[in-house]
């Protein structure tokens, strides 16, 4: 698993775009099947903030426990090269890796309520 999106670079995370922790969005139709899923890292119940994650593996044990927003849909090899960097006992990168540009590519809806 990768994690980022911390702006304050303590391990801690920083503000979400609402200010505050803003709730879980999860849903049945939308599981945690394999490497690329983009999901909300929390530290409990409806406390979604800046940070996020990408899978590199099937990891179902985080079904409806965080709020999926995407899955990677180009580019798998960079994020396997990211899991792969060096950490330290704290699980930090030994070196700075960061993602400079993203895409968001819309794609067809999935009805949550069919779940």
């Amino acid at each position: 698993m990768i994690q980022g999106g911390d702006p304050t670079e303590t391990g801690r995370g920083g503000a979400s775009i609402y200010n505050g922790a803003f709730k879980d969005e999860t849903t049945k139709a939308l599981k945690h099947t394999g490497a690329g899923v983009l999901s909300m890292a929390n530290s409990g119940p409806n406390t979604n903030r800046s940070q996020f994650f990408i899978t590199l593996a099937p990891t179902p044990h985080l079904d409806n426990k965080h709020t999926i927003f995407g899955r990677v849909s180009q580019g798998m090899g960079v994020v396997r090269q990211m899991g792969e960097v060096a950490t330290d006992k704290n699980d930090r990168p030994l070196e700075d890796v960061r993602i400079r540009q993203a895409f968001c590519v819309d794609l067809p809806p999935i009805d949550a309520t069919k779940s």
